[in-house]
């Protein structure tokens, strides 16, 4: 007994004529009722009560008619839930962020557009620092990462796509000396106490570009991977933040934001995930994602 027999035996019980149900299942009357006796006969007892205008179910062919139909239902249910699932609107999707990805709104809008075209896909949203999203998306604990490219995606099973760039700006105190400057010069920060992401190591290209541009007068005081401890420090006084220019939207009394004239110096923000990537809804989340990527 297979699927082909339960529709076969459906349509003869519905149409209670195996003419009509031939027509129906576009076969020939003559192919039709062989398969039902030889459904019959393996079951080992009649289905039908024939007669010369149609047929009735037994007692057992009405028994068979509830199940057989929840089995073709539950067949549909499987078919249609697998389909779902290659298309990518369902699953889990773990994105993983560092704060730039967030004010700049590029994850934000990814989200959203996401959520509301698999609105049945589960999403997880997470805070991870840049240095850990490479480690994280290996060991399957992610799915994507939004970072600050960093010497660390320079990995080989790690996809890095471009999601934008922004210019650095300079975040201080309003009674810092250079305050006063509507833009500030690389070599105004001579000798500054400076704050940097962590994702800035001394292998990444804004912080070499410093470090070529300052030499023994560049100073790195403070190291965060949080944007909000980056600015938080900076607020209290303990050095100039170098930050992505999305940032300056987070209003800190006392602190305010000057232009670095600098424009050989550009923050990034990549999506990072899998090269190979065997869940559909991530699958299907990137294809979203990356053709919006500036």
């Amino acid at each position: 007994m297979d699927l082909r027999h339960l529709r076969y035996f459906l349509a003869v019980a519905e149409e209670k004529h195996f003419g009509r149900a031939a027509e129906r299942l576009n076969i020939v009357q003559p192919a039709l009722s062989m398969q039902i006796k030889a459904l019959e006969a393996e079951l080992g007892g009649a289905l039908f009560i024939r007669t010369s205008r149609h047929v009735e179910l037994t007692e057992a062919g009405l028994l068979l008619q509830a199940e057989a139909q929840r089995t073709l239902d539950q067949v549909e249910h499987t078919r249609l839930a697998v389909e779902r699932s290659l298309r990518g609107e369902t699953g889990r999707v773990r994105v993983g962020f560092a704060g730039n990805a967030i004010f700049s709104g590029k994850m934000t809008g990814d989200l959203r557009r996401f959520h509301k075209a698999y609105p049945d896909a589960e999403i997880v949203i997470q805070e991870v620092a840049p240095q850990k999203q490479v480690e994280a998306i290996l060991a399957g604990q992610l799915d994507i990462g939004y970072t600050p490219d960093n010497s660390t995606t320079s990995v080989a099973a790690i996809r890095v796509q471009k999601a934008g760039s922004w210019e650095i700006m300079v975040a201080m105190t309003d009674d810092h000396p250079l305050a006063g400057h509507a833009c500030i010069t690389v070599e105004m920060l001579a000798e500054q106490p400076l704050i940097l992401y962590d994702a800035h190591d001394t292998h990444e290209q804004v912080y070499l570009m410093f470090a070529q541009r300052l030499g023994d007068s560049f100073r790195v005081a403070h190291r965060s991977a949080s944007t909000l401890s980056v600015l938080a420090i900076a607020a209290a006084g303990l050095g100039l933040a170098l930050i992505p220019a999305p940032v300056q939207q987070v209003n800190i009394p006392g602190l305010l934001y000057r232009r670095l004239d600098a424009p050989e110096m550009m923050a990034n923000l990549v999506i990072i995930s899998r090269v190979a990537e065997p869940s559909n809804a991530v699958t299907a989340y990137l294809e979203m994602a990356v053709p919006t990527v500036l």
